[in-house]
């Protein structure tokens, strides 16, 4: 299934709420990404995109069809972590199983790399998201390591990993 990468606009609001507003996508972020997802917090996330501007982000939309359906970023890391960026990323979940991610971040990568004087880009799925995990492999990542009982979401205490990509792999 082809799908573009492109700048987020004040239209996509609405297919962002549709999309975003699901449980288990929700399970697998942070608690910053709410579930129920309210029509403002849709609106909230892309106003905060296209305002952030691209000197320590690079976020995209996730087009297929003309429709915002998910969202891939990379946010610079501060400090001693100045040469590193941090991946994240949602999709739809009518678009999981699909390759989509998997290609999404690789693009994502070239680009992040093409732009900031990074060294490394890291991702940090929780261990028992294998979507993810998968998508992360198949887009060249090395898995670094477990952080055991490193999450605490919805009550429970879980694992995560790191995930990494080095500038050198990219080719």
């Amino acid at each position: 299934m082809e799908f573009i990468l492109r700048p987020w606009t004040i239209e996509d609001v609405d297919s962002v709420y549709l999309y975003a507003n699901n449980e288990k996508i929700a399970a697998n972020l942070r608690d910053v990404f709410p579930f129920p997802y309210a029509y403002d917090d849709a609106r909230q996330f892309v106003l905060s995109c296209i305002q952030a501007g691209e000197e320590r982000q690079l976020a995209r939309a996730i087009q297929i069809d003309g429709q915002a359906v998910g969202s891939i970023s990379v946010t610079l890391g501060e400090d001693v972590y100045r040469k590193s960026g941090e991946i994240g990323y949602w999709l739809g979940e009518s678009f999981w199983g699909r390759g989509i991610m998997s290609r999404a971040i690789r693009r994502m990568c070239e680009e992040a790399f093409s732009r900031y004087d990074i060294a490394r880009i890291h991702a940090e799925p929780y261990a028992a998201n294998l979507g993810s995990r998968r998508a992360l492999e198949k887009a060249g990542f090395t898995l670094e390591g477990i952080l055991r009982q490193s999450v605490y979401k919805r009550g429970r205490i879980l694992d995560s990993c790191i995930y990494s990509l080095l500038r050198e792999e990219m080719k």
